[in-house]
């Protein structure tokens, strides 16, 4: 039965995604307007969402929101699946989220990405990536827009303990921003290493802010053992 019901799922989510076809075109011939984009993006969002509550039965708890801070921020999070880069759309409105150039190649979903905007690297051009992030991070602050990150730099199985690349120390350095990390368990029940989706609750822990100012290596120290702490412990949670 989990399964079928993953499988319901996955053909709701190309059926939904479909749809926003014509919701694209009249954005396109409006003039492409950034605020409109973003709020389709949100109810795109929640329709996934929605389907995964009823379909799958798979939903999520929040805890700590109050560690939000009131200013845009530089946010953290670990990545177990792609539940956390649908539900970042929800759980913090307007973010900017640093996304690899590979997205492109997915219709409807690339057109958004682009013109959102998110921040879209190409992670084999080296130094030249990271300057990218680090510009058009500058900008989504000075929009009012927080930057989301992954830090690990891609999806990894919830048996691997989480080690950050090297680019995430010189936006923390850059930016000088406070820095929110998000602590997940989405990867115990929709991970890359399991064959079909799982019900259960899906925790999102957000953790005390973490200040600029320390160097590079204590910043990614610190976070990783907070992000790591945090996600063992919500291990028991899974269904």
């Amino acid at each position: 039965m989990p399964r079928v019901r993953s499988t319901l799922f996955d053909l709701w989510l190309a059926v939904w995604t479909g749809l926003f076809v014509p919701v694209l075109a009249v954005l396109w011939l409006c003039g492409s307007p950034e605020r409109g984009i973003r709020l389709a993006s949100r109810i795109w969002a929640r329709g996934i969402l929605a389907g995964l509550r009823l379909l799958v039965g798979l939903t999520y708890a929040e805890q700590g929101r109050h560690f939000i801070p009131d200013e845009p921020c530089l946010i953290i999070a670990n990545h177990q699946s792609t539940w956390e880069t649908v539900a970042f759309l929800i759980l913090i409105p307007d973010v900017a989220i640093v996304a690899k150039r590979e997205l492109l190649t997915i219709p409807v979903v690339s057109w958004f990405l682009r013109k959102s905007p998110m921040i879209l690297i190409d992670r084999e051009s080296g130094s030249k990536a990271i300057r990218k992030m680090v510009e058009e991070s500058q900008a989504a602050l000075g929009q009012g827009r927080s930057v989301l990150i992954f830090p690990e730099g891609t999806r990894k199985p919830v048996s691997e303990p989480i080690a950050f690349k090297r680019g995430v120390e010189l936006l923390y350095a850059k930016l000088g921003r406070p820095v929110l990390p998000v602590a997940l368990n989405s990867g115990l029940f929709w991970g890359p290493d399991r064959p079909y989706k799982r019900i259960g609750t899906i925790s999102v822990s957000y953790l005390r802010p973490i200040e600029p100012g320390l160097s590079g290596p204590e910043f990614t120290r610190m976070a990783e053992q907070l992000l790591e702490a945090e996600r063992r412990s919500s291990w028991p949670r899974a269904a």
